[in-house]
Formats: structure tokens, sequence, C-alpha cells
């Protein structure tokens, strides 16, 4: 623990006002704060829910669903250090997988079924990793299952489901899918 050297804040719920390590260096770019206020406002509650992380980085947006009363959090990344110190950082070793993979890999390993996929895949690749990613997150959401995307305005990441809502936050683009009823 300790190798980073930014912190980060969970926004609100049961570790609201809580500190977690941010990256060190250009790496990762975590969601902004207030981005992720927004985000999870625009959600409404996640009481219980099963959150799958991708490309979570230090987990900072599912951190921020296990706070507001998710059930369960799957992180994934390729890098997953930054993530595991936040996790015994918060005590929430058993609510949380780490899963040291990628998201194309760990999608077509897994067959969990997810109320809530959070989606911040690097912004230089995210346009890219639409068609690739689209089936196989479709194929791990329940039936009132959403994704919520992150991705750079002027190269969207963009998918086949149902778009719910479209945020604009500085450069960030924030899209909320939702699979198709029926």
């Amino acid at each position: 623990m300790g190798r980073s050297a930014a912190s980060l804040r969970i926004v609100a719920g049961e570790f609201g006002g809580r500190r977690i390590a941010g990256p060190d260096g250009e790496r990762f770019r975590p969601t902004a704060e207030r981005t992720r206020e927004a985000v999870f406002s625009m959600l409404g509650p996640v009481d219980g829910d099963s959150v799958l992380d991708l490309y979570c980085g230090s987990g900072a947006l599912g951190f921020e669903a296990l706070s507001r009363g998710a059930g369960d959090l799957t992180l994934v990344d390729r890098a997953i250090d930054l993530a595991r110190e936040n996790a015994v950082r918060l005590g929430v070793g058993g609510r949380c997988r780490l899963h040291e993979d990628d998201a194309l890999g760990f999608l077509g390993a897994d067959d969990r079924l997810y109320d809530l996929v959070l989606l911040d895949p690097p912004y230089r690749l995210a346009d890219r990793l639409g068609p690739q990613l689209d089936n196989l997150l479709s194929e791990r959401l329940t039936p009132t299952g959403r994704i919520v995307v992150e991705s750079a305005g002027a190269a969207p990441m963009r998918l086949s489901l149902p778009l719910l809502r479209e945020r604009r936050y500085g450069r960030s683009l924030v899209r909320i899918h939702e699979r198709e009823a029926g």
C-alpha cells in the first residue's frame, strides 16, 4: 500500500467522505468526483444491485456503488493493485471480487448476470471497443440491467442497447443504457 500519490473521495453513502488511493501518474484517468455524483443521481437507487466495474482503475465508481447500497461488486482491470489496495482500505473484501484480466477476456469467461455495469475504458480506445463489447455486455445484464459508459465526447463508445440518458461533463460523455424489455 501507499504507492499512490493522489487520493479520491467517496461522495455519498456508507463510505461518504472517505478517501481512497488515486492514480500515480498518467496511467489512470479516474472519474471526477462531480461526474460520479451526477452518474449516481441519474441512476437512482442501486440497493442490492450486483455491480460490474470494467476498466476499474482505482475502483472509485464501483466503490461509490457499494457505498450507496449495491449488494456486491466485481472489479476488473489489467492492473488491479490499486483497486485491491482500496478494497482493503475500505474493508469491503467480503463484498468485492477482483479480477486481473482484460474486459473482453473476463466477459467471455464470466457467466454471472449484473444489474449494473460501469464501463470507463481508456478514452483513446473507447470508440473501437464498443463493437467488441456490445454483445458480451448485453449477455451479462439482468432483465432490468443498466450500463453506464464514460468516454470522450469527441470519440464516444457506441452500444446498440437503448439509451436512457446522456450528459456531458467537460470532455467526458456519460451514457446510460438499459437492456431491452421483453
